[in-house]
């Protein structure tokens, strides 16, 4: 698109062939007024497509498009998208207790690091590891030297929003607080930095698409119980937080821990994708009891389906343990709504079957919507 004549008249550049695809739509505005005339005028779905890697401030747009334009946020490709995952199981299926048992095949724990480094950058599938690591290092530059600027016109400190990301790395699927990540950024840099800043660089990450926090469960449980409310904390991809931290495969190898979180991040990536895809909604649950679920889907007819996230199959019996202790709470509670759906999403496991106390086990590299 040229980005001079859009300016000069944007509905200009909507002439020619249909469907008519417009890139970086967000650079120029008020193309965002022109395709909603268009579409008033024409009468036609699907004219138009735009794409952008950010969110434009509403300033220049007179419309919300509501009832002419659609939006798709589009994420990097889950396991099932990039091949990765046999697509033996279905999410729906299991949220809707009709999986069929399978044997899966084995995992390494070295094919989990290389998901989580690579990530789902669709450039970066067929290359050897240690360049795909390249990809999201570079993602993080061009949107650090480039992008952050292009959004608004305004100059901001690039470190500072470097350092903000290294700490949200750091904190990759955990609840902390944007305190929390304020005092994480002083302690590494030593440098002056207020909460009112951080928030609002952490809107620019998300007008980016960098992040992508994943919401507490806030239905209406009926219960007595106190929910907290804070969102569990996501980079837009775990190879994002691998290239922060500068996480190498052999360093994973060695601190399992911090392989844990990734994986949990790659997990709960896959699962808002294929939740979305049969109109299910991703949220974590987290009370005043300190009782937390790693995943829960909120189907399209209410009901809630509580999944706990695992590297290795040695852990399953524990998270299932904890499911069924969570439900029978609920259960006890007159007037609560108990999770219909209780499953442990593994790493390292090679089936997919249903336990005797009703807890769903499937590996994410057999999943699929």
């Amino acid at each position: 698109m040229n980005k001079k004549l859009a300016e000069t008249d944007p509905g200009i550049v909507l002439e020619g062939e249909k469907p008519r695809l417009i890139d970086e739509w967000q650079e120029v505005p008020p193309l965002w007024d022109a395709v909603r005339y268009a579409v008033d005028a024409g009468g036609m779905k699907g004219q138009y497509l735009l794409t952008g890697s950010a969110t434009p401030q509403r300033k220049g747009i007179l419309h919300s498009g509501t009832g002419r334009i659609a939006r798709l946020r589009m994420r990097p490709m889950s396991l099932y998208e990039s091949g990765d995952s046999r697509g033996l199981v279905s999410l729906q299926e299991i949220c809707e207790e009709r999986m069929k048992p399978a044997m899966t095949g084995e995992v390494n724990l070295n094919q989990v690091i290389r998901w989580v480094v690579r990530g789902g950058w669709p450039g970066s599938l067929d290359l050897p590891l240690k360049q795909a690591a390249e990809v999201p290092r570079e993602y993080l530059r061009n949107a650090l030297e480039n992008d952050i600027y292009r959004m608004d016109g305004v100059r901001r400190d690039a470190g500072k929003i470097h350092r903000l990301l290294r700490s949200l790395a750091r904190h990759e699927s955990t609840t902390a607080t944007c305190s929390k990540i304020t005092q994480d950024i002083k302690q590494e840099s030593e440098e002056t930095i207020d909460r009112e800043t951080v928030n609002e660089y952490m809107d620019l990450l998300e007008r980016l698409f960098l992040v992508e926090n994943q919401p507490a469960y806030n239905s209406n449980l009926r219960s007595s119980v106190r929910v907290k409310q804070a969102p569990k904390r996501h980079l837009a991809d775990p190879s994002l937080a691998c290239a922060l931290l500068q996480a190498t495969p052999e360093m994973l190898l060695g601190d399992l821990n911090t392989l844990g979180f990734l994986f949990e991040a790659l997990c709960e990536r896959d699962l808002n994708i294929y939740a979305e895809s049969f109109g299910g909604r991703l949220f974590h649950y987290q009370d005043y009891k300190n009782r937390e679920v790693d995943a829960v889907i909120e189907m399209p007819d209410g009901r809630w389906c509580a999944f706990e996230i695992k590297l290795g199959a040695q852990q399953i019996d524990k998270a299932a343990a904890s499911l069924v202790a969570l439900r029978n709470s609920f259960t006890e509670q007159p007037g609560a709504k108990a999770p219909s759906v209780l499953g442990v999403v593994c790493g390292l496991s090679h089936a997919a079957y249903q336990r005797p106390d009703g807890v769903y086990v499937f590996p994410i590299s057999a999943l699929r919507p």
